[in-house]
């Protein structure tokens, strides 16, 4: 996986404009905005690739800018279960297992060649701790998911 700050990425000016073509961030003014951005690393990975492993607790946030990523369940004997396939312009996050203080249920992993942008989650908390109607939209969002 290649990764590298949203501000340094060659990319980035076509990378903001389809990061406000997530549904949750299209309502952002430009300051807040600006600061998302500041924090979000974009990475570009390849097919099969785990950008979040099941049972780690060190969680992050991802926005799906291009390709599929998928949420699986391994079991004792390493078969996997898809519980979610998501597209471009969602979201990926393990915030609940993040709320409840548990290990990740799950693992992310690339089904395509995808592009992200990602930060962590305590980074991703204090952002929509001080925008309320970001954050009940996630809320909503992650509620919808479960």
């Amino acid at each position: 996986m290649n990764s590298q700050p949203l501000a340094g990425h060659p990319e980035r000016n076509i990378i903001r404009l389809q990061l406000r073509q997530i549904p949750l961030l299209s309502e952002l003014d430009d300051a807040s905005m600006k600061e998302l951005e500041a924090m979000l690393t974009v990475v570009d990975c390849n097919k099969g690739e785990h950008l979040l492993h099941q049972g780690v607790r060190d969680m992050e946030h991802y926005f799906i800018i291009d390709g599929l990523l998928k949420r699986v369940v391994s079991n004792l004997e390493a078969k996997e279960m898809i519980l979610r396939v998501s597209d471009e312009r969602e979201m990926e996050t393990s915030y609940a297992a993040w709320c409840l203080g548990t290990p990740t249920p799950y693992s992310i992993v690339s089904v395509t060649k995808a592009r992200v942008a990602k930060l962590s989650m305590p980074h991703w908390v204090d952002f929509i701790k001080r925008h309320d109607r970001i954050r009940e939209a996630f809320e909503r969002y992650v509620m919808n998911l479960m």
